[in-house]
């Protein structure tokens, strides 16, 4: 707004959706500034951290994610990202064909015994 332009590259589409009609309006006709902290609280980020506490909290999140399955984090992105347009019909289904793909996963047998077990999984990503 303050160079005389339209918010773009889809952002007079998503912004109304992620925060409400209200909120985004307000925002692109100012061009007001938006802190971590009000984004975080509005649900447009997961977390807002210090500034000093950023490199410890992003070294945190990614020895978790390295712990994690792959796969079944590729499928949850893919899930998720496909809800915004799909019926609830179409996400049920896309639903069960990644639990059927999953299911037959190393991962998946991995992560049951590992629970069997009653120790962490070793996952490998097939």
């Amino acid at each position: 707004m303050k160079i005389g332009l339209v918010p773009d590259s889809g952002g007079t589409w998503f912004l109304p959706q992620r925060v409400g009609m209200a909120r985004a309006m307000g925002l692109a006709i100012t061009g007001d500034k938006l802190s971590a902290e009000k984004a975080e609280s509005w649900g447009l980020i997961w977390q807002a951290v210090d500034d000093e506490e950023l490199a410890a909290a992003a070294t945190k999140l990614a020895a978790q994610l390295a712990q994690q399955p792959t796969r079944a984090i590729a499928a949850i992105k893919q899930a998720m990202r496909a809800g915004a347009t799909q019926t609830l019909d179409q996400q049920l289904d896309l639903e069960r064909d990644l639990q059927r793909e999953l299911g037959a996963s190393h991962d998946y047998a991995e992560g049951v015994q590992a629970f069997v077990d009653k120790r962490a999984p070793r996952f490998e990503g097939r």
